[in-house]
């Protein structure tokens, strides 16, 4: 392998010096390159003269086989219409169909979520009960419970209507479907009051005033009725799972259920409108 390089290593110098010492030499070198440059050139020109030639018949037959379409469709012409029409039409009506029944879909659920709040849109209108007697709220086990309840607002007019329609729907479900009887315990809260119930400690309220959905009327305190007496303690065991269905009732109409909090309320719900409170 050395040796072949060796020697083609020498025929080059060879050939360089014969090239450079020689007039002979370069005019020979010179003239084959010219020569082979020539012979290029009229290879370059023919095959572009043939691209030539191949571009110019084929515009001929596309221009032919145009005129022969033309001339097919014009005489065709209805037979071309029905074909359109059969590859068009099912398609279409596919798609249509396709549309409708997604439209038809939102019209009906089959949960029971979404038929208690439609129930509620449609305009049932629910009558909330008649007022307890203010000593149902002053006994020592709701006062131990709740503090200063006997002072707290009761009075249906002055929370959120759409909000008071859910709370009287959970009451109704909660009587016909588990049987238990429930009372509001607390539903506005005015400003004043919610900083009242703050400074008495976080085992009360951690919310001051309008941190509170209380204050929007958007809010309630709920405990249930046993023998004409409220049952507010969880360490019941009745009243815990009373808790436990209230919470998965309210939360099927849309409510928050405080039962879920880290500082848990179970007979506290809430219903959060955007855009009411500013935190």
């Amino acid at each position: 392998m050395l040796i072949l390089a060796i020697a083609l290593y020498f025929v080059l110098a060879c050939l360089i010096s014969w090239m450079v010492l020689f007039p002979a030499g370069r005019e020979f070198v010179l003239s084959a390159i010219a020569g082979a440059g020539q012979r290029l050139q009229q290879r370059m020109g023919q095959i572009a003269q043939r691209r030539h030639q191949d571009a110019s018949a084929l515009g001929r037959t596309g221009r032919a086989s145009a005129g022969e379409v033309g001339s097919f469709l014009r005489q065709h012409y209805v037979l071309c219409l029905g074909g359109a029409a059969l590859i068009c039409v099912p398609p279409l009506l596919a798609l249509l169909m396709s549309s409708k029944s997604t439209l038809s879909g939102f019209d009906t659920s089959t949960r029971e979520v979404n038929t208690q709040v439609a129930d509620l849109l449609q305009g049932e209108q629910l009558v909330p009960p008649q007022a307890l007697p203010p000593l149902v709220f002053a006994s020592a086990e709701v006062a131990l419970e709740r503090p200063m309840l006997v002072s707290a607002s009761r009075d249906w007019a002055l929370m959120d209507a759409a909000y008071a329609q859910r709370l009287l729907m959970a009451f109704k479900i909660m009587k016909e479907k588990h049987g238990y009887d429930m009372a509001i315990l607390e539903g506005y809260r005015s400003p004043e009051r919610q900083n009242k119930l703050a400074a008495m400690g976080p085992n009360v309220t951690n919310a001051a005033a309008f941190q509170s959905w209380h204050q929007y009327g958007l809010a309630a305190d709920c405990a249930f009725l046993r023998d004409g007496k409220l049952v507010i303690s969880e360490k019941d065991p009745w009243a815990m799972r009373g808790y436990q269905l209230y919470g998965e009732v309210a939360e099927s109409l849309g409510l928050t259920w405080g039962g879920r909090w880290k500082m848990m309320d179970f007979g506290h719900t809430e219903l959060r409108m955007p855009g009411v409170m500013k935190r």
